[in-house]
């Protein structure tokens, strides 16, 4: 073989023996796959401690039905909401995390915003997703300087005229 052949040979094994030697180093040992082969993708087994010291945020944790926290003090709004599409979307996806709800209403800051409604119903052109069964807008023409709660009711949005 020639020596330009070799010379790229060796700069291949080189870099290949170069990327094992890093990996050796940067990836921790515990990194892997289940004990019984590949589930649930690759992680850090140590790292399940560190996750399961992670204060809890929300309520709707499935333990609990759907809505039932919020629907101890609430019940009006959620028995609104599951009438329509936005029963079956958890409180908390909209409101925040629960779990450092204040006991004084007022302090309860309630987004409103048309940007909190357009992360779900602005008109996307994927025909294949399940993302089309969203009713969806395009926020260029469609009441351009309102808020959508102006027309629409949050927890039920075929509810009008509020």
């Amino acid at each position: 073989m020639k020596s330009h052949v070799w010379r790229t040979l060796f700069v291949v094994i080189l870099l290949v023996v170069g990327i094992m030697v890093f990996r050796l180093f940067y990836v921790p040992s515990d990194f892997g796959s289940g004990k019984r082969g590949f589930m649930y993708s690759y992680h850090r087994f140590s790292n399940e401690g560190e996750w399961k010291a992670q204060p809890i945020k929300y309520r709707d944790t499935g333990k609990q039905k759907m809505h039932e926290y919020c629907g101890e003090c609430h019940d009006d709004v959620v028995e609104v909401r599951t009438e329509d599409l936005h029963g079956t979307i958890a409180c908390e996806n909209c409101h925040g995390p629960a779990f450092d709800h204040p006991e004084d209403p007022e302090e309860l800051v309630i987004d409103r915003s048309r940007a909190l409604c357009l992360r779900c119903h602005t008109d996307l052109p994927y025909t294949t997703s399940e993302r089309h069964r969203i009713p969806g807008i395009d926020p260029k023409e469609h009441n351009v300087d309102e808020m959508c709660v102006d027309c629409h009711d949050p927890h039920n949005p075929r509810l009008e005229d509020m």
